[in-house]
């Protein structure tokens, strides 16, 4: 169950107590959430002290010394973050939170969590935004420790983008079948996106909205608002600020598209040469940032069995190169590997990264890992 931890500053605190009449006693060092000792992967934007988001997976990596970390923070509406102290994301989360309102001060680790850990120095956090765009749009103002921030790993070698709907977005996977969405069980990490990722020890950055398609989204919602328009901006909910690839730090190896499903949805289906515009537009506008040769994965999931037709035309026929396609049917997901709403949960999500890791690999040259998925 996710826990909320909104606590005033005190010195009263776990890791207070510890240093109790030690003459060197570190105080409290606030660092700005924009300092480039802050490593930040996704579509940020930052304003002085300031760094907002709201893609969902977006995630942040810090490092410091001593056993006290707090976060300010603010929220336009109610997040869910995924929060890892001196662990990978492969693990269950140490703690999940809520961030909500303006200018609170959360609570991550205090001395009590370092004496489960062991209270070696330096510490890494990892704090990830599990729920999606529509759920708020969070900023972070600074972070307060008991000792000095140092410099966090830098971007990884090997990144990744993914565009994507509700199935990136991890949309009902810690739901049981039958149950409808919450934002409480909607969890990223458990995505395909994440899996794939920390299988090839890549960064990544997700840009996906549930209920979005190419052409037509889930019920004909947002006419006119479709995936290829969304893909350009900064933030998902709103279309003010235009993301500028050229002028941003992660410049991935390859993008992965998952995104149809909602083209197809409520029994009907879009007109092919509309489709194949539309899809035809988005893979020109990856290319406008990341260059002609940039590697594309276009991926059809389960559905209408037109839906891989039209990627396969779509892709045929754009004229550009290192653009691949793939498709995997009904039979790829057993009837317990379902979580709300027919969506995906986490081992049916493992077996959608089975399905997509070969072809990243050849595409990339990066090798399959003998360790297996996670």
């Amino acid at each position: 169950a996710a826990i909320t931890l909104a606590f005033s500053m005190s010195t009263t605190t776990a890791s207070a107590q510890k240093f109790k009449g030690r003459t060197d006693k570190p105080a409290f060092t606030k660092t700005a959430a924009s300092d480039s000792k802050i490593t930040f992967i996704g579509r940020t934007q930052v304003n002085g002290n300031d760094v907002s988001f709201d893609w969902t997976g977006t995630y942040a990596r810090i490092k410091f010394n001593g056993l006290f970390l707090s976060i300010r923070v603010s929220d336009t509406k109610k997040d869910y973050y995924n929060v890892w102290l001196d662990s990978s994301t492969d693990k269950t989360p140490d703690k999940v939170i809520s961030i909500a309102g303006n200018d609170t001060t959360i609570v991550l680790f205090g001395g009590s969590d370092f004496a489960a850990k062991g209270t070696l120095n330096p510490h890494e956090v990892i704090i990830q935004k599990r729920t999606e765009g529509e759920q708020g749009t969070t900023t972070f103002h600074e972070f307060i420790t008991k000792g000095a921030v140092l410099q966090a790993d830098p971007l990884k070698s090997r990144q990744i983008e993914f565009i994507g709907d509700s199935y990136t977005c991890g949309y009902g996977t810690e739901s049981k079948m039958g149950e409808h969405f919450k934002p409480e069980t909607e969890n990223v990490n458990y995505s395909y996106a994440p899996i794939v990722s920390r299988y090839f020890n890549a960064d990544y950055t997700i840009i996906a909205h549930s209920g979005m398609g190419i052409t037509r989204n889930y019920n004909d919602g947002s006419k006119g608002y479709y995936m290829p328009d969304r893909y350009l901006q900064t933030f998902d909910v709103h279309n003010r600020d235009k993301w500028k690839a050229d002028s941003s730090a992660f410049k991935p190896a390859i993008t992965v598209i998952l995104l149809g499903t909602n083209d197809f949805s409520t029994g009907r289906q879009p007109i092919e040469r509309y489709f194949i515009q539309n899809y035809t537009r988005l893979l020109n506008e990856i290319k406008a940032n990341y260059g002609a040769d940039h590697q594309i994965l276009c991926t059809a999931a389960k559905g209408d069995a037109n839906l891989f037709e039209y990627v396969r035309a779509a892709v045929e026929q754009c004229g550009l190169k290192n653009v691949q396609y793939m498709g995997y049917g009904r039979a790829v997901f057993a009837e317990d590997e379902y979580g709300a709403d027919g969506h995906p949960n986490y081992k049916a999500h493992r077996k959608i990264a089975h399905s997509v890791i070969p072809y990243i690999s050849t595409m990339t040259g990066w090798e399959l890992d003998p360790d297996g998925v996670r």
